[in-house]
């Protein structure tokens, strides 16, 4: 079983995979490590495709991520696409209180990197401009995938809400034997 969330920015993927992983007892892989270099320097694409690619290759993962670049290695590897396909103001509450919180404990993140308040609130390069920003344009991309003959293989959940999305793992993946019920 190999299982990519995915979802805009801020609504909670890696929380969501790591859940995932640990209930279904998988690899957990976060994209945004592989990308993400010290001081948030991003890695070269070919070094992150590799990567990337060399995660795929296990049996069984889960790992949670958006970024286009590696779609050809982990999508057709991938058997389950879980998308956490939240409201706008769902996950723009989310990523907003997990960065002023990340802001404020200094939380150390993949490589020693750290959200401060001025990437925060005070940059073009923000989390969360990016999250609103991108997020109708996610959005409308996860439904051209989903839609696409190149993805059919791929078994989908949809979660609108939070609620939907616990009430799935409480209810399937913790009592699941091997497979994931996409009902």
């Amino acid at each position: 079983m190999r299982v990519l969330v995915i979802g805009t920015s801020g609504a909670g993927k890696t929380t969501f995979a790591a859940k995932v992983a640990k209930a279904l007892n998988l690899r957990h892989t976060e994209l945004d490590e592989l990308h993400w270099g010290p001081n948030w320097k991003p890695a070269p694409t070919p070094q992150f495709v590799d990567a990337a690619g060399r995660a795929a290759e296990a049996q069984n993962w889960v790992m949670d991520g958006n970024y286009s670049v590696v779609r050809e290695q982990l999508w057709p590897r991938a058997t389950h696409i879980v998308w956490l396909n939240y409201g706008r103001w769902t996950v723009f509450s989310r990523v907003l209180w997990r960065t002023t919180r990340r802001a404020a404990l200094g939380t150390s993140l993949y490589h020693g990197n750290r959200e401060s308040w001025r990437s925060a609130f005070f940059s073009r390069d923000s989390i969360l401009l990016w999250s609103w920003q991108t997020f109708a344009k996610n959005r409308r991309k996860y439904q051209d995938l989903r839609a696409s003959a190149q993805f059919s293989q791929l078994q989908w959940l949809e979660f609108k809400t939070p609620q939907q999305a616990q009430e799935w793992l409480e209810g399937e993946v913790l009592l699941c034997d091997g497979g994931l019920n996409l009902t």
